[in-house]
Formats: structure tokens, C-alpha cells, sequence
């Protein structure tokens, strides 16, 4: 191919929506966020602008692809691990490529990984529920059992606590958390939702950690559900948050002030705290579907004394009562307001309607 016919094929390739970057060593397109990824193990993949870069490797490109190189590097992804998109934060991108092309995990079926071992145990730095510090603690993950547990000292004989896998979500919160591995771990106490903060300085612990407790999780959905398809399954494994921010709420009476509140929308539960870190939630508000006396819609209802900072309105109705919020921006409103109807307009299944989480467990 010569100079000029390689130049059309690359802004061929940019004009039709393809990524913009390529890695000339593996024969794949990659994205600008992934090819800053690449660039740290050079070794491997060197990576060039389609539009910006020399580019006399057009055939290798050419030859190769990102179908190709898929088949041979995705060969034997276990389907409980979690495949990263572009949403996802950087720690789970960069060890879901450095798996796949500087490990080569998936490249050869009948590997047999770390996760599938039916038991982990290590030491992960875990945040105090009342004092906020991060300390070291143990953490024990037995798929015999079904259990996570961690210890307060790594010899201890008792846990401090016993989690149930089917009740886990884990969720990788950098930003919330403050350290670029940080991994948010809820789970149900008493039927209300307790959270645990913790992270690793390794960021392929803190990822194997996240997918070993995901493959634990297909093992007790497989022994529930046994005629139950792999797609079936996979989405009852961990989930992320469909949406968290502040807005402001009132009292059940709706007479007391408007109180900036943390919120966390996980599937049919908004969940409200004081703080974003804090181990337990405030309240909990199912939200069921539309046919049952579901509905979220903007605005406060007439006479209602908005005394608070913002003026954005939302009005959630349940069977129970209203909730009523405040929202500081109209573009964080309709956001909000989409994420609730789209909840109260999916069907339930029956699990969610024989749940006990089915009910009003909120306080003021």
C-alpha cells in the first residue's frame, strides 16, 4: 500500500467513528482514556494517534483488528469477571488490559484463575465506622461458607463480622473514597443496608478481590436457580449505583427544614446519609412500580414552605406517603427525575415483590 493510500485508510478509520488512537504492536483501535493506559507497558503496546502519527503499519492493522485480536485475547473470559467500559474508573480499565494482553489470562481455555479458587484471604485497609481512619484489617471470602468476613487483628479467632455473599454489591467509588482503589462494600444487616469502605495499594488485589467475590456469588446463583441461564445470572452479580449526589429533603410531617442529604439510587432503593461515608444509611425508600402506586414527578406540592437552599423540586409518591426534595441545578432535577422513572416504570420481579426490602424503611 503506498504512503497516500495508508493516509486514506487512516482518516478512513477516524471518519468512520472508530477510536482515534491504534496500538501498532497488538493490532487493535483503542480510545484516548486506553491509550494512556497502553503507554505503561511499552513493552507490549506501542500505541500511535490514527490522525496525529507516521503510520507505515498499515497492514499489520490491517491484518489484525480489533475483532481478531478480541477472539485470541478474549478467548476464555470467565463470565463472572467484570468487563470494564469507557464509565468505568481507571483501575478496573487498566488491569481488565494489562489481563488480557500483559497477562494473557483469557488467551488459553482451561486456565485456571486466581478467582475460581473458592477461597481468599488477605489484609485490606478498611475505614472505622465512627473515627474515619483507615486501618489494616483481615478479610476472609469462602465460597464453602458463602461468607465474607474480616477481623479486627489479623490472628484473631472471631470475626467482627459475617457477611452473606448473596446479600454483597461492591462497587469501585475512587473519588468517594478518596484513594484511586477504593471499593464500597454494601450489604444487608437487619434489613438495612450497611456499607464498608476499604481499598488495597495494589490495584490488581483490590480488582481480583472485586471479581473473586463475583465468581463466589455465580456459585450460590447457580445452586438457587439451577435451570437459570449464565445471562440470566450475571446481572444479579455486583451492580453499579444508577445515580448518587446531594439533594435536600424534608421530614415525613414536610413542616421541618429542607436537610442536605447524600443519596444513593441501587436499583429500587434510595438510600439517604448525612455523609457519603457513613456505615449506615439514615433511611431507605423502596421504589416499586408505576401500577402500584409508584410515581415520581417534578416539583413540591402546592403550600409546601421550601425553606431550604435549593428550589428544584421532586415529589416521589408511594403507597405509604410522599418524599419531597430539592435539587440544586434543573439539569441535576431531570436527571434525577429520569433515573426514578425509569426505576417506576421497569416490571418487579418476584423476588422484589416477596423481598422484606419491599417495604418503607425510611425514618425522618
Amino acid at each position: 500500500m503506498s504512503q497516500s493510500a495508508a493516509e486514506g485508510w487512516v482518516r478512513g478509520i477516524v471518519h468512520d467513528g472508530y477510536p482515534t488512537w491504534g496500538s501498532c504492536s497488538l493490532g487493535v483501535f483503542i480510545c484516548l482514556a486506553c491509550s494512556g493506559i497502553h503507554r505503561n507497558f511499552p513493552d507490549i503496546s506501542k500505541v500511535k494517534s490514527l490522525s496525529l502519527s507516521h503510520w507505515e503499519d498499515h497492514e499489520f492493522m490491517a491484518e489484525n483488528g480489533n475483532e481478531l485480536m478480541k477472539s485470541k485475547y478474549e478467548a476464555a473470559v470467565p463470565v463472572y469477571y467484570y468487563k470494564p467500559t469507557h464509565k468505568d474508573c481507571q483501575v478496573l480499565r487498566e488491569q481488565w488490559i494489562r489481563a488480557k494482553y500483559e497477562r494473557k489470562e483469557f488467551s488459553n481455555p482451561g486456565n485456571s484463575f486466581t478467582y475460581e479458587e473458592g477461597m481468599r484471604d488477605g489484609v485490606l485497609m478498611k475505614r472505622g465506622r465512627d473515627n474515619g481512619q483507615f486501618l489494616s484489617r483481615r478479610f476472609v471470602l469462602s465460597e464453602r461458607e458463602g461468607t465474607l468476613k474480616y477481623f479486627t487483628k489479623y490472628d484473631a479467632k472471631e470475626p467482627k463480622a459475617v457477611i452473606k455473599v448473596d446479600t454483597i454489591n461492591a462497587t469501585f467509588q475512587p473519588e468517594k473514597i478518596g484513594n484511586p482503589n477504593g471499593l464500597q462494600i454494601t450489604y444487608l444487616k437487619d434489613y438495612s443496608t450497611r456499607n464498608i469502605f476499604i481499598y488495597h495499594d495494589s490495584g490488581k488485589e483490590i480488582v481480583d478481590w472485586f471479581n473473586s467475590i463475583r465468581a463466589v456469588q455465580l456459585h450460590y446463583l447457580k445452586v438457587a436457580f439451577p435451570g437459570a441461564t449464565d445471562a440470566e445470572l450475571i446481572p444479579k452479580l455486583t451492580r453499579n449505583f444508577l445515580k448518587e449526589g446531594y439533594m435536600e429533603k424534608t421530614g415525613p410531617r414536610q413542616t421541618e427544614g429542607f436537610k442536605k442529604r447524600w443519596f444513593t439510587l441501587d436499583h429500587r432503593r434510595l438510600m439517604y446519609f448525612k455523609d457519603p461515608l457513613d456505615a449506615f444509611a439514615k433511611g431507605e425508600v423502596f421504589l416499586g412500580n408505576r401500577d402500584h402506586g409508584y410515581n415520581a414527578s417534578p416539583g413540591l406540592p402546592a403550600g409546601t414552605h421550601c425553606n431550604g437552599t435549593w428550589q428544584h423540586g421532586i415529589t416521589i409518591e408511594t403507597p405509604d406517603r410522599c418524599f419531597l426534595f430539592t435539587c440544586e441545578t434543573e439539569s441535576d432535577q431531570q436527571d434525577w427525575l429520569k433515573h426514578f422513572n425509569d426505576v417506576v416504570s421497569a416490571p418487579m420481579s418476584p423476588q422484589e415483590y416477596t423481598s422484606k426490602n419491599s417495604q418503607l424503611l425510611s425514618s425522618p
